[in-house]
């Protein structure tokens, strides 16, 4: 799991939130907010990017404007909880496009998973490959989001 670099400080955490907010912020932009030079913030997220501090930057799409418009959320029991059954499902799960997200759990369930779908049809087809296909799946129990209140993957920062 990454770590912050030894040298993570308050200008770090203050670019991360401008970031968090808007990704496109121009280095300038930032530099001005949290005074320091454009240079100076450039150094500072190609750091944070290299530890893994920052994992990615991505445009956040709408589902519904690009014909998914039914998010889904899953518990998943399995069968077996042997190291690499874990490990297959784990792999299974993350090379399913319409995942969205996946999360190895504590509890009744082993997975949660946050599923994006155009139709009910589509998400049929999905069960039947990813757990009726499979032996290791004992049980799943679906949820269907009837609103999208909040989405965000904006991580609270200290300070």
């Amino acid at each position: 799991m990454p770590q912050p670099p030894a040298s993570f400080d308050s200008f770090d955490l203050a670019i991360l939130a401008i970031l968090q907010r808007d990704n496109t912020t121009p280095q300038r932009l930032i530099g001005e907010a949290v005074k320091l030079s454009a240079p100076a913030v450039q150094r500072r997220i190609k750091r944070m990017e290299q530890t893994g501090v920052i994992a990615g930057n991505v445009a956040i799409v709408e589902p519904a404007a690009v014909g998914q418009p039914i998010t889904i959320f899953v518990e998943v029991e399995l069968e077996s909880e042997r190291t690499e059954l874990i490990d297959t499902a784990k792999r299974q799960f993350s090379a399913e496009p319409q995942v969205q997200q996946c999360y190895y759990v504590t509890g009744e369930s082993d997975f949660i998973l946050v599923i994006t779908v155009a139709d009910m049809g589509a998400y049929e087809a999905l069960t039947r490959k990813l757990f009726f296909g499979s032996n290791n799946v004992r049980k799943f129990r679906t949820f269907v989001a009837m609103d999208r209140v909040k989405i965000g993957l904006t991580v609270p920062l200290p300070g």
